[in-house]
């Protein structure tokens, strides 16, 4: 029997959504110096060990022989088999190896480079929009329609479907959004009915967008099944788009409220890449993923056995001080080197990265050069969800 140390008025929080909804980093200091590796045991159902240190987060993540992903990478999917994988984040190699393969091409560096120019188009259009000295909402009026519209060129969605896309992409997030469970079934089956008739529209057709490309893809003579379609269709909308999003929106909330920050950005441009990786750590948009131990193993010298479920704090790991130093907790635009995890890492780094980045330099590039000010204009409102650290609100005044 495994002797499972517990620390239940430190992990209890992590399954209230009113939680996340507060200011959550407190509580992840905490379980960093009192208990970095910790058994949570819930009133009813199974429990889980909870990992809030970065280098033991490195080590599970790097090591998918020790720690798989095929039995789930969320707490509430404990126990449950799926017919054929959700996502691609719900697969192991040798499986996602393959499954990544057939969609790295629409990631190649030469692709990411060629959206450039469209992106700044974009940005453009969508910052010459916002008032200059007046409150503005910042999630509603950037953060969302700027990644959607991005996705949605990459799937080659027309544009008068995309008002739809960011409901669909909150409705597969718990907590992201106030609409009830039967809302956002309807609103999930809506969005794989959609994805499903644009690739069998697609099928036998030449066209160079991703719903194309994986509708006509073949793997040693067969192409994709249904299923295997609607997993990377529903992968590629949701986390092509809530990712960003909240980075952009936490982002710029933090730079609102460090303004000493935001003057260092405005005086010294070569710093907004560096930026980017700040606002990835700093708001590290996915909260944690869950992978599950394949055999007895240990962890920081705590014994984990075959079968455990184990939950990665990414969030609690991108403040680590024994990593990022004693600083950890304050917000530098400057911050090098900065090994934050928001993208993940191993087998599962995000596929996405360098679209990440590459939105979020050209935003502020376009975006400095309008507004050096940038101040908050009432109270933030974080979405409840133990899984995306999200903005609902974000009222800012741009001043130039």
């Amino acid at each position: 029997m495994v002797d499972r140390p517990t620390a239940p008025e430190l992990t209890a929080p992590l399954v209230d959504e009113s939680f996340y909804a507060d200011d959550p980093f407190p509580t992840y200091a905490r379980l960093r110096d009192e208990a970095p590796v910790v058994w949570h045991q819930p009133d009813d159902g199974a429990g889980w060990w909870v990992v809030t240190t970065q280098p033991e987060v490195l080590e599970v993540s790097r090591d998918p022989a020790r720690f798989e992903s095929g039995k789930g990478i969320l707490t509430m999917e404990i126990g449950i088999k799926y017919p054929s994988p959700p996502t691609m984040m719900h697969t192991d190699p040798p499986v996602h190896t393959r499954y990544r393969k057939l969609v790295q091409p629409g990631f190649s560096p030469s692709r990411i480079r060629a959206l450039e120019d469209p992106l700044r188009t974009l940005v453009t259009r969508l910052l010459d929009e916002l008032p200059t000295d007046e409150p503005v909402d910042i999630v509603p009026a950037l953060a969302e329609p700027y990644p959607v519209h991005v996705i949605a060129d990459l799937l080659g969605i027309p544009d008068e479907d995309r008002d739809r896309f960011v409901l669909w992409s909150d409705a597969t997030i718990p907590g992201a959004s106030n609409l009830s469970f039967e809302e956002c079934m309807a609103l999930m089956t809506e969005m794989q009915e959609y994805l499903m008739a644009a690739g069998r529209d697609r099928r036998g057709g030449d066209g160079t967008d991703l719903i194309s490309v994986l509708a006509n893809v073949e793997i040693d003579g067969e192409t994709l099944t249904d299923d295997e379609l609607l997993m990377f269709f529903n992968q590629l909308l949701v986390a092509g788009n809530e990712t960003t999003r909240n980075m952009i929106s936490g982002g710029l909330w933090a730079l609102a409220n460090h303004p000493d920050q935001l003057q260092r950005l405005v005086d010294d441009r070569e710093l907004i890449s560096s930026c980017v990786e700040e606002w990835l750590r700093w708001t590290t948009p996915v909260v944690a993923f869950m992978r599950t131990a394949t055999v007895d193993t240990e962890l920081r010298g705590v014994a984990i056995a075959a079968g455990d479920p184990v939950l990665l704090l990414y969030a609690a790991a991108n403040r680590d001080e024994a990593v990022f130093g004693p600083d950890a907790g304050e917000f530098r635009v400057d911050r090098e080197p900065n090994p934050q995890v928001a993208l993940g890492f191993g087998p599962h780094f995000c596929i996405g990265a360098s679209l990440a980045r590459l939105e979020g330099r050209v935003l502020l590039e376009e975006l400095l050069q309008r507004w050096t000010g940038i101040e908050p204009a009432g109270e933030v409102a974080r979405t409840g969800s133990a899984i995306i650290a999200g903005l609902k609100h974000a009222p800012l005044t741009l001043r130039r």
